[in-house]
């Protein structure tokens, strides 16, 4: 082809075609990955990479369009098949049950280790920046004054990013291409010199992916949401992506306004282009000076960052503790500011629903029984736990069945179980109002494009179902917590319905898709003897592993298996310094086969490292397999 329009064209086409055969395939499961796990050994694993390429122009197309059975066979990797019903569970909170489980401590010595590996580590380096800086005074010139200017940077600020995350990089920035759906693909590399620089093979491997906060396995180039999007791009065109319209809006943000309130069970919501930004930029509209902050000791970095622009005083309370929020709250309301002691403005709690480190959940109803004894204000930020936890999908207030609007403020973003990007902030109407125009969302960020939106859209839609019927329904004539099916005329009327769509059972799957993955998960870890952290539904299960030297090996070994699995390596500062663990963030994308894989691969690297100090019974990895039913469907865990 002569011209990139042309090479488009063709693609647009083979995707359509592929897709009139996805209706027919009758695939009931997806196997788990085959040995053969790299992408350059089989054409068929990807659309582009294999096709022969030419050079028109510096760019690179191929010669030969991509055929319609490429696009098709890579359905599967990207949502894994399973037509089980057993492999089905629904998260949700059983009352007269255990809310958290009590954490496990590890053995004295596997501390003592950790801390002796990390005074090791600090000594060694000392020694060695000691004797660097006089015998090769070249490979620290950023570490020392040069020509009467200061060191460009601090040897000691930087003292454990060159001494210990250096040595692991290839652990926390791997680059990949392609879907991050059930599988990813990896761009391999390789460094001569332990990872100051890398030169990359030219070979690319695709692997398990169990890194990415795809919770619902909407991250997909193919199927509802994917037409949805696509047919946007041809109705609105690239030129209007970010063009602000009827006072600083697309008809597509007041849709997906009104479609979040609805899906929430609130009044009204404000959209962000932005999930950082969307704490960062509202919490200084609702607290300032004389205000007074209580938030969780491990909340997220956007929060904290949004109340220190905020001006507001902050006090901070041990994670999850009731007792210490509640001492704290007297503390406060008796005392007043500091100095005047005059009543505080404002007292703004602020917990998250899904602690996205921890993997536990907040105790929402302990919080809302000291909210109506002290009258506090509530802000929970519901970024990992909103189509993640509940019958429903809604969250953690759908998890513990709450009314949403008992909250005053729920914030939560698009980018992990909707496959989008940006955020939310829901509420009372009155306060909403009020954001849009004293938020700095509203007046400095810029909007969210049309295929996002529409992004958004499709997927909320998915989950909630669509009524054809009801076609002049208003979004706010229920008053109930959660709606039923939207209304066909709440959604754009150019955007095409998927039947798995309209009767809502493709979302439905994808939620007890994924509370079975992580219940199960969960549970087959601690059988098998290993430390975590976290609630028996939460989609991200911590793994702790203590020891520093553990980290690149427990990911190097992972990545290189027959069937290579990716995971999320977290150390310090994101955790204290004796806790770095691993983190699996589940999806419903992945099938029960694929977490059998998992389990298959800690087992043996846990024996090899010596990962299970945990005092749960040891259960056979082959008996859990076969149990896992068992498992999950279980009130209390033996």
């Amino acid at each position: 082809m002569s011209t990139a329009a042309s090479y488009l064209s063709a693609v647009s086409q083979a995707d359509a075609r592929a897709r009139k055969l996805s209706d027919t395939d009758s695939t009931t499961s997806t196997p788990a990955l085959s040995l053969s796990s790299s992408v350059t050994s089989s054409s068929t694993e990807t659309v582009l990479d294999d096709a022969p390429f030419e050079n028109l122009d510096g760019l690179s197309y191929p010669k030969v369009p991509p055929t319609s059975e490429q696009v098709f066979k890579t359905v599967h990797s990207e949502f894994g098949h399973c037509a089980n019903e057993s492999f089905r569970y629904t998260a949700r909170y059983q009352p007269g049950g255990q809310f958290a489980r009590p954490e496990q401590e590890p053995p004295h010595y596997v501390l003592l280790s950790t801390y002796l590996s990390y005074l090791l580590l600090i000594c060694v380096g000392h020694l060695r920046d000691f004797i660097g800086k006089r015998m090769r005074p070249s490979s620290y010139k950023h570490l020392m004054k040069q020509d009467g200017y200061m060191a460009l940077n601090s040897d000691f600020d930087s003292f454990y990013t060159r001494r210990l995350m250096l040595r692991i990089d290839d652990c926390f920035f791997q680059p990949v291409t392609g879907v991050p759906g059930r599988t990813i693909v990896l761009l391999d590399r390789s460094s001569p010199d332990y990872n100051i620089t890398y030169y990359p093979t030219g070979t690319r491997t695709r692997a398990l992916n169990i890194s990415s906060y795809n919770y619902l396995g909407f991250a997909q180039a193919t199927g509802g949401c994917a037409d949805a999007v696509e047919e946007s791009v041809r109705r609105y065109g690239v030129a209007a992506c970010g063009t602000r319209l009827e006072g600083g809006s697309l008809d597509l943000h007041l849709q997906a306004e009104a479609l979040v309130a609805r899906f929430i069970g609130t009044e009204d919501a404000l959209i962000s282009s932005m999930g950082f930004a969307t704490n960062s930029t509202i919490i200084p509209a609702l607290v300032s000076k004389g205000s007074l902050v209580i938030s969780d000791e491990l909340n997220h970095a956007s929060i904290r960052f949004g109340v220190r622009l905020s001006g507001a005083n902050v006090r901070m309370f041990k994670h999850n503790n009731m007792e210490s929020l509640e001492q704290l709250l007297r503390e406060v309301i008796s005392q007043g500011q500091p100095k005047t002691h005059r009543p505080w403005k404002k007292i703004l709690v602020i917990v998250e629903g899904l602690y996205s480190m921890e993997g536990n959940l907040c105790n929402l109803p302990a919080v809302l029984e000291l909210k109506k004894k002290y009258k506090f204000y509530l802000f929970v930020d519901e970024a990992h736990s909103i189509g993640a936890l509940g019958p429903h999908g809604r969250g953690v207030c759908d998890y513990f069945g709450i009314n949403p609007r008992s909250v005053d403020i729920l914030m939560g973003t698009f980018t992990k179980s909707f496959g989008a990007a940006g955020g939310y902030i829901a509420g009372n109407k009155n306060i909403i109002d009020r954001l849009r125009t004293s938020g700095h969302t509203g007046a400095y960020a810029e909007a969210m494009t049309p295929p996002v939106l529409t992004q958004v859209i499709a997927s909320t839609a998915s989950i909630m179902g669509i009524s054809i019927q009801d076609k002049n329904s208003s979004l706010q004539s229920q008053a109930v917590a959660y709606p039923g099916p939207v209304p066909s005329s709440a959604l754009p009327p150019w955007m095409p319905l998927a039947p798995t769509m309209i009767d809502g059972t493709d979302g439905a799957m994808r939620l007890r898709r994924l509370a079975f993955n992580a219940r199960y998960l969960n549970r087959a870890l601690r059988l098998l003897g290993f430390l975590t952290y976290g609630n028996d539904d939460s989609p991200v299960v911590p793994l702790l592993l203590f020891n520093p030297g553990k980290m690149a090996v427990f990911a190097r070994l992972m990545r290189t298996r027959a069937t290579p699995i990716v995971v999320v390596i977290v150390a310090y500062p994101a955790t204290p310094l004796v806790t770095s663990r691993v983190r699996f963030c589940l999806s419903a994308s992945h099938t029960k086969e694929d977490i059998d894989t998992v389990l298959t691969a800690c087992d043996e690297i846990g024996d090899l490292l010596d990962l299970k100090q945990g005092t749960c019974g040891r259960w056979p990895l082959e008996e859990i397999m076969a149990r896992a039913v068992e498992i999950v469907q279980m009130k209390e865990m033996p």
